[in-house]
């Protein structure tokens, strides 16, 4: 189990690392309904990262991921093919970044944020989970992971557990700081709000870049 773990705390803390979600539920804190919201936004996220985590498991296990405890042929196609995705995202995100000294355009949803009721605050956690293109690519990448070191369900579901929690820090980090700060989180999820927004092209374009890279070298070297 302590393989699979390992495995997957890079995937994990590339979905943490994720400057829109981030940015989105620190908008999210500073509106009147923020203390509903917020909680409901991460449990959308968490919901989110378990079901494609669980999906890809079943199927994975199903399809035996594991070869002689090896990864099977497929699963190193498999991570060929997230590893390109990956760095696809990564170029694609380079050249869209702004000037020097510029901003990159946030989402237009971000506009309305102050009329989210806890429903759509869980779905849009959802949807920024589990089915942003990065994030999926990560969810997968993790599950299919998990799936070939051939270990009992049982522990699957522990390793995946760490994935998600992991996972969830990203955004959880301001939720957490909102309680349990109170008035004093304001001016840090300010500050926090500001640097991802400034550096959020760069984040996501070399975090890409680097797990890509990392998941193209293992499907290449598990044949």
């Amino acid at each position: 189990m302590g393989d699979a773990i390992g495995q997957v705390l890079s995937f994990a803390v590339g979905v943490a690392i994720s400057p829109v979600p981030i940015i989105g539920v620190v908008l999210m804190l500073g509106t009147p309904r923020g203390r509903v919201n917020g909680p409901a936004f991460i449990l959308g996220w968490i919901v989110g990262l378990s079901v494609v985590g669980t999906i890809v498991l079943l199927v994975s296990s199903g399809a035996d991921a594991s070869e002689r405890g090896k990864p099977a042929d497929w699963v190193n196609v498999v991570k060929i093919v997230l590893g390109v995705l990956l760095l696809l995202v990564a170029v694609k995100q380079w050249r869209s970044r702004p000037p020097a000294g510029g901003r990159s355009e946030l989402p237009r949803w971000m506009k309305s944020i102050d009329r989210f009721t806890p429903v759509r605050s869980m779905v849009f956690g959802i949807v920024l989970s589990a089915v942003n293109p990065k994030n999926l690519i990560l969810a997968v990448g993790a599950a299919a992971a998990i799936a070939q070191t051939g270990i009992s369900a049982g522990k699957q579901a522990i390793a995946l557990t760490v994935f998600v929690l992991v996972g969830t820090l990203g955004p959880g980090i301001p939720v957490a700081l909102y309680f349990a700060l109170g008035e004093r989180s304001k001016k840090i999820l300010a500050d926090l709000k500001d640097w991802l927004a400034l550096h959020n092209v760069a984040i996501m374009a070399v975090l890409c870049a680097v797990i890509g890279a990392k998941l193209l070298g293992d499907g290449i070297s598990g044949f």
